[in-house]
């Protein structure tokens, strides 16, 4: 914002409270209230707004709530922001970032719990992607503000409290990348967001058991990286997809299709996916934990596959 003043901030209470996980804390007493607009609770009506804005000129930034909240503004999502480009004939760009808090929390219930990769990602002219480390959220973030595209960036309301060390100098991330997070052998595992983190714990076993197993956090939710995905898959010949979206018609579903397109001749087993179950959220924590992939299953998955 600092470097450019086209960039701005819209949303339910990003101003002086300084949104509801303190994303835009300080940013309206640095900016001032236009640049950092609190709205009212209308999710149609101020992400049309922003999208009104990035058509004459302006890069918003505009924040859910919570990310369930923004089926309310769907229509403005699909019909105007993903496809105004088009349906212009290119007259006009629409250079918006929509990003907040989604995923399973801890008991919030099925409608804050919801995962809208699922549902954002038919939409055509729209990109998405999933950060998962403070590195990766600022690198993206700032990608994203920049891409003359519409981008929906997802952050995971249980990853607001990692910390990092990031670099004091200028980076930017390739929005259409993936991250090998552990080079190995015996089997590739994809996943994003906050079930990297699971990963990473049914990893620790895996090795104690004496496998090798390489992760790829494939952020990048629309369009995949396929190239990184097919090395690994050429190297391995295994493929284990971990998310927390719902199994039926999530990203899991579409990456084993796209990887099926692509990769069928390299594969020496069956892709398996540990998705979410297609049940809503239950509030209680222990049936909460039960409809998410855990670590557990996830070390079982891979001996499956290995055998």
């Amino acid at each position: 914002m600092k470097l450019d003043p086209t960039v701005c901030v819209l949303g339910e209470d990003v101003g002086h409270y300084g949104g509801s996980y303190k994303v835009t804390k300080g940013l309206a007493e640095m900016f001032g209230d236009l640049r950092v607009l609190d709205t009212p609770i209308a999710e149609n009506s101020f992400t049309g707004m922003g999208v009104g804005a990035a058509m004459k000129g302006l890069r918003p930034v505009v924040e859910g709530m919570n990310m369930g909240f923004l089926l309310l503004a769907y229509n403005q999502i699909s019909n105007n922001c993903g496809m105004l480009h088009y349906t212009s004939g290119g007259q006009f760009k629409v250079p918006l970032v929509i990003r907040g808090p989604g995923g399973v929390g801890r008991q919030l219930g099925a409608e804050h719990s919801q995962r809208l990769e699922s549902y954002f990602q038919s939409i055509p002219g729209l990109q998405m992607v999933a950060c998962s480390t403070p590195y990766n959220a600022k690198g993206l973030m700032k990608a994203a503000i920049r891409s003359e595209n519409p981008v929906v960036l997802f952050e995971h309301v249980l990853l607001y409290n990692l910390k990092e060390k990031i670099p004091n100098e200028e980076y930017v991330l390739c929005l259409e990348e993936a991250e090998m997070v552990r080079p190995g052998e015996h089997v590739t595992i994809l996943t994003y967001s906050r079930m990297r983190y699971h990963v990473l714990q049914a990893e620790k076993t895996l090795v104690n058991k004496g496998y090798d197993p390489e992760i790829i956090d494939i952020r990048s939710l629309k369009p995949f990286d396929l190239h990184t995905i097919g090395n690994s898959i050429k190297k391995t010949h295994r493929v284990l997809i971990v998310e927390e979206c719902m199994r039926t018609g999530g990203i899991g579903a579409s990456l084993r299709s796209a990887i099926i397109d692509n990769f069928w001749d390299y594969l020496d087993a069956p892709i398996m996916c540990l998705s979410s179950q297609d049940v809503p959220t239950p509030y209680a924590g222990t049936l909460e934990d039960a409809t998410v992939a855990q670590p557990a299953q996830i070390v079982a998955a891979v001996e499956q596959i290995c055998q």
